[in-house]
């Protein structure tokens, strides 16, 4: 006991927890942000909070909710995120298990051994033996100056990290099915104005030839009619061939090969309604709510807790190492007996210390390079606050001005169509020429098509708006990020213990986690 004092005092002083945390701890770093929108004067722009939650509903298009519902539930990239969460997790539990022994391992072992006489130095009369041994060894790296406290910190920012990128593949996704959407209503409603011309215009033909067969007009006329006639229906095949496209890109959110969507589609064929109004809140609203600008603070904490890891290095490490063993030997046969005798216990412990004083540079670059990476990610996150100000700007300026444009479309749509009726009939009286009509027949399907397209572009810049909002990832809140099926086929496949329960990858990310110090996932 008098031999052992000062290795347990040594030992006492090495397992005291959070002796030193070396690195720096992590804040997050000052970012511009505009106390309002650049638009915040207009009438149209409300101020006030919001929930965002279901922000689709405001298009009161049941095949829109419809859609998106289940693009929630089916789409492949969505779930991708999630395992990405479960990854995140299970990095996580890596870390946490640094916190404990490091090398544990038994070991045993059987050997026959035969001396030369003619050795050296040899003064034993036993030439050959048998020798058995068995037991455990274990070696502890003391966390003294924080070196897997960091890592385990490290690695909790990433999960939270994950679970934001997650939210932000859900923003992503909603926006994508919606723009989808209005997009195929858009064209629906182009292709049906195109060929409502078409035929507008075969029956300005008919009188053409009409008046061609009576002798008061010209073949001129005839042509004119027709390659009018010719280059609107020449329109409709490219209109098709994009809204096919738009099908397939909203058949692949849905989770499902290319088709026509006839059941999915089912219901009101109009471009969905815009309100006039909308509420976005202030800037500041978007460092809470935004996934991304959540996913790249937290990206940055992960990091700055890697420069502690790396600069921990720098210092001595302490460690405990112990085995615990029998051995025995005997002479011309193998016994066994013998190595489980108490007398055969071969006993060894004791700290050590490991510094690596000569490395050349290689760990203070290394530090250097994690304090570089670290400075990267501060400037990623205030890149990403500006950026996500710019695209809420963007879009509200788009969605206002689409509405003013699509103002003045209304009415001269309205005026095109008058003018087109008042050359047709004064066309059958021989008052105007042919050049009339056609002039008024290629302006009538100019403005509404561009009357169709700016009604689509307005809904799809108000989507735009929720999208840079960050809204719609709520909807997963209190839902599992994987599907049932999923869990179920990875649990037959690997052991995933408790990981794979709601409760452990879907929290709700907490400022900062509550304790860095866990049992290990097992």
């Amino acid at each position: 006991m008098r031999h052992c004092k000062p290795f347990l005092l040594l030992s006492i002083l090495l397992l005291l927890p959070g002796c030193v945390k070396v690195g720096p701890n992590f804040t997050r770093p000052p970012v511009a942000v505009s106390q309002a929108w650049l638009d915040a004067g207009d009438q149209r722009v409300k101020p006030e909070p919001t929930e965002y939650r279901n922000w689709w509903q405001i298009f009161n298009d049941p095949v829109l909710d419809r859609l998106i519902e289940r693009a929630y539930r089916e789409n492949l990239s969505l779930r991708i995120a999630g395992v990405r969460v479960l990854e995140a997790r299970a990095q996580l539990g890596i870390a946490v298990g640094g916190l404990f022994p490091q090398t544990q391992q038994a070991f045993g072992s059987l050997q026959y051994n035969r001396t030369s006489e003619g050795a050296p130095n040899f003064t034993s009369s036993i030439l050959s033996y048998w020798q058995s041994e068995i037991g455990l060894q274990a070696a502890w790296e003391i966390d003294f100056w924080g070196k897997f406290r960091r890592a385990v910190e490290s690695g909790n920012a990433n999960w939270l990290s994950s679970i934001a990128n997650y939210d932000n593949a859900l923003v992503s996704l909603t926006a994508g099915a919606a723009n989808a959407y209005i997009q195929i209503r858009t064209l629906e409603k182009r292709i049906a104005i195109a060929r409502e011309n078409v035929e507008t215009q075969k029956e300005s033909l008919k009188i053409a030839e009409a008046r061609y067969q009576y002798g008061t007009a010209s073949q001129l006329d005839v042509d004119q009619a027709k390659t009018v006639l010719y280059n609107t229906e020449a329109s409709i095949p490219p209109l098709e061939a994009q809204l096919r496209q738009a099908k397939d890109a909203l058949s692949v959110l849905l989770g499902l090969p290319p088709s026509h969507l006839a059941d999915e589609l089912a219901g009101s064929s109009d471009i969905p309604a815009s309100p006039t109004e909308v509420i976005v809140g202030i800037p500041a609203d978007l460092l809470r709510r935004r996934p991304d600008v959540r996913s790249a603070e937290l990206q940055a904490a992960a990091q700055c807790a890697q420069i502690g890891v790396a600069k921990a290095d720098l210092y001595p490490a302490f460690s405990l190492t112990g085995s615990f063993g029998v051995l025995s030997t005997n002479i011309g046969k193998v016994s066994l007996s013998d190595m489980f005798k108490w007398s055969s216990r071969n006993i060894q412990a004791g700290p050590s210390v490991q510094w690596s004083i000569l490395n050349y540079g290689q760990i203070t670059n290394n530090v250097r390079v994690q304090d570089a990476r670290f400075q990267e990610s501060l400037m990623t996150y205030q890149n990403a606050v500006l950026t996500a100000q710019q695209e809420v700007e963007d879009n509200l300026i788009a969605f206002l001005k689409a509405q003013e444009q699509a103002g003045s479309l209304a009415r001269s749509a309205t005026a095109a169509r008058g003018a087109l009726d008042l050359a047709v009939q004064q066309y059958r009286e021989g008052i105007v020429d042919f050049t009339t009509v056609l002039v008024t027949q290629q302006s009538l399907l100019s403005v509404q098509d561009n009357l169709a397209a700016t009604v689509g572009n307005i809904a799809s810049n108000l989507v735009g708006v929720y999208k840079a909002l960050g809204g719609g990832w709520e909807v997963r809140e209190g839902k599992d990020l994987i599907p049932s099926e999923i869990r179920e086929e990875m649990a037959k496949r690997t052991n995933w213990g408790k990981l794979l329960a709601p409760a452990s990858y879907n929290p709700l990310p907490p400022e900062e986690p509550k304790s860095l110090i866990r049992l290990p996932d097992w």
